[in-house]
């Protein structure tokens, strides 16, 4: 037998195949610190020793050594978004070594519980994540305690044991519906993105409504589904209607270029007929033809604050209680509203 020959690595996954239980119940009898039914643990136990698991991530918890490893959990790498807070977590973590790992989930829940365990697994010293489908519970689940998570994004989850950074979306998207509606005319229509995500820029949209006393009309909400390929569809259904809106707030510069582009397809004139305003100021807004109205959206300084703030967890400079940052954002004002 070749001595040099690559060993394949054991994982998670292998034991709880042979257990024939899930990896969430294995990441719970590793630790020894979750009620397992005694069977189910001498099962798992037995897999472990057959299999030969080095379970990295418990070794890590004994703090014989770390891994410099960070991982970012976020929903599309594809939205330019996400790349600017990835630099901007670099930055926050310049001086202390560690390196990135990035996992894209495409919004879908299981691919987040499975890069959640994946890393865990290697061992990550701690992790940013964005997402609107996982409740601290289930995070906390997750990632065993040594691990800190700070948690981003348009839907952070109030809930107690995780730091946060986000920006203050509701005033925001409150800021650009009132100035559509302010300038415009009441009929201002909203593409939104998934079912349950970024309720915050919702909130600020239907307040913004109220506040002028325009009515809510269900007709004028559909979802774009943070992309631009959605909000193009969107766009086409709402300038279908017999009596389609005068302006749109998109929740994202994504799907507001989507929008752009339905609207271009259509022969409708932005703004001369209808004004449309996004929400991110991603590079790409102010290089629309015509530039796109928007509000800064802080991704770079949201990486940064999420970097320092795992670092101190990591280092142990800061043990108190869960912090919340919350940064403002700002109307930017271009040619399509």
């Amino acid at each position: 037998m070749n001595r040099f020959a690559s060993r394949t690595r054991v994982t998670i996954a292998d034991v709880a195949r042979r257990a024939q239980v899930s990896k969430t119940t294995v990441y719970h009898v590793l630790p020894g610190k979750r009620p397992v039914a005694g069977s189910t643990r001498e099962r798992v136990e037995d897999a472990i020793r057959a299999l030969g698991y080095r379970p990295d991530g418990v070794a890590r918890s004994l703090r014989t050594r770390t891994s410099h490893l960070v991982a970012v959990i976020i929903p599309d790498i594809t939205n330019p978004f996400y790349p600017t807070v990835a630099r901007g977590l670099e930055d926050g973590l310049h001086g202390g070594g560690y390196r990135t790992l990035i996992g894209n989930t495409d919004r879908h829940p299981e691919r987040e519980v499975e890069f959640i365990q994946e890393v865990v697994d290697r061992g990550v010293d701690g992790i940013v994540l964005d997402s609107f489908t996982l409740t601290g519970d289930q995070v906390e689940e997750l990632v065993p305690s040594s691990v800190p998570v700070i948690r981003i994004g348009p839907t952070v989850m109030e809930e107690p044991g995780f730091d946060s950074v986000h920006a203050d979306d509701e005033r925001g998207a409150f800021d650009a519906t009132t100035h559509l509606l302010e300038r415009w005319g009441r009929r201002v229509a909203m593409i939104q993105g998934p079912p349950g995500a970024a309720a915050s820029r919702n909130a600020g949209y239907l307040r913004a409504l109220e506040a002028v006393g325009a009515p809510f009309q269900p007709d004028l909400l559909l979802s774009g589904q943070w992309t631009r390929q959605g909000g193009h569809d969107a766009m086409r259904v709402l300038l279908a209607l017999p009596e389609p809106p005068i302006a749109v707030f998109c929740g994202n510069d994504l799907m507001a270029l989507g929008a752009l582009d339905a609207a271009r397809d259509l022969g409708v004139a932005v703004p001369g007929e209808l004004a449309l305003a996004g929400f991110d100021d991603i590079e790409a807004a102010a290089m629309a033809v015509p530039p796109l109205t928007t509000v800064s959206n802080p991704a770079h300084e949201t990486g940064l604050l999420a970097g320092v703030m795992l670092r101190e967890r990591m280092g142990g400079a800061y043990r108190g209680a869960p912090r919340t940052v919350t940064l403002p954002c700002r109307l930017i004002l271009r040619s399509t509203a």
